[in-house]
Parts: C-alpha cells; sequence; structure tokens
C-alpha cells in the first residue's frame, strides 16, 4: 500500500466518527482521496472489519455476518458526572480521604450516590477508618483504577503540567489542580 493509503487508513481508525473524503483529506493531505478510499475499501473486503460508505461518510465497521459476535460481550462505557470524577481526582491524589477531607477539597457536600457510583466501577474502596472524634470511613483507590487508567501505580497520576499540556484544563479547572498538587505536596513534607 502506498503513503497516501497508510495516511487515510491510520485517520479514519482513530476517528471516533465517520468522516467525509473532504475531511480526510484535511488530515493527510492532498492527492486523489477517493481512489485510495477505494483501494482501502478494496483490501478490507471480506475481513472481520470493513471499510464502508454511509451518506458520503466513510468508517470501519464489524463484518454484518460477525456482528453477533459483539453483541454478546458489548459494555456501555461509563460516564461519570463531574463531581464523580472531582472525587475520584481527590481520591486518587490524596488517599487515603474521609468524605469530609472530599467534602473540604471541593467546597461543597458529596452525594453518597457518588462514592457508590466510584465503588460499584471498582475503582475506589473503603480503607479502614481515622482514629480521630467519630472514627470516619477512609477511602482509596484500587487496583482497578490503575489497571482501566492505564497506572503502573499512584505516582503515574498526571501532575498540573502534564495536564496543561495534554490540554486538559480549562482555566478554572487549574485553580482547582493547583490547590490539590499543593496540598499534596504539603502532605509529602
Amino acid at each position: 500500500m502506498d503513503e497516501l493509503v497508510r495516511a487515510i487508513e491510520a485517520t479514519l481508525f482513530a476517528s471516533a466518527e465517520p468522516l467525509s473524503a473532504d475531511e480526510i483529506a484535511e488530515h493527510v493531505g492532498e492527492g486523489e482521496v477517493e481512489i485510495a478510499l477505494g483501494q482501502l475499501a478494496a483490501h478490507y473486503e471480506g475481513r472481520g472489519v470493513e471499510l464502508v460508505e454511509r451518506g458520503g461518510r466513510w468508517h470501519f465497521q464489524t463484518a454484518p455476518d460477525l456482528a453477533h459476535l459483539l453483541r454478546r460481550t458489548r459494555e456501555e462505557p461509563r460516564r461519570l458526572s463531574r463531581a464523580a470524577t472531582e472525587t475520584l481526582a481527590i481520591i486518587a491524589y490524596h488517599e487515603p480521604v474521609s468524605r469530609a477531607d472530599i467534602e473540604a477539597i471541593r467546597g461543597v457536600q458529596i452525594s453518597k450516590g457518588t462514592l457508590d457510583v466510584l465503588m460499584d466501577a471498582g475503582w475506589v474502596r473503603p480503607a479502614g477508618r481515622r482514629e480521630g472524634p467519630g472514627r470516619p470511613l477512609l477511602y482509596a483507590t484500587t487496583g482497578e483504577f490503575l489497571t482501566h487508567f492505564g497506572l503502573g501505580s499512584r505516582r503515574d497520576l498526571p501532575g498540573i503540567d502534564d495536564l496543561k499540556a495534554a490540554g486538559l484544563l480549562d482555566p478554572l479547572d487549574e485553580s482547582v489542580f493547583e490547590q490539590l498538587q499543593l496540598e499534596s505536596d504539603e502532605e509529602g513534607d
């Protein structure tokens, strides 16, 4: 296969949405995109995945005769609320933490349901009780959390500079993560 066909294949494979020929050309540059798409479709014909055009947009799909294999094992992706995401980040960066610690860092109360969602996902677990008044329950992340997010250990969690570089922080989030990092650094001292 020539370089244009390879570039189109990579672009379509990485795209979350079907792409038009014009959108593909924006990624791979000018060239005979339509011809290359035809060659690529022919290459995948009869395989487990096929390159198909629907409504002028191209994408890979499972071969129709094999779709039944995937229906049985399809798992819906988990969508976390902003509160759950913030709570998970606080637990990951400060574990073990109590509910009061989480609320103090977030500045708002969290519902029991938020922690339940994280525990049902297998990412958070009870980690004992703090010695002190009321002996509050402590929470920590699990091995499944590390596996799901591709981390070897908590030390592999991204720092604020990593998050900024990846474009994952908006200006409001930056102040929250800077505060988290300062508190984490103070705990380490």
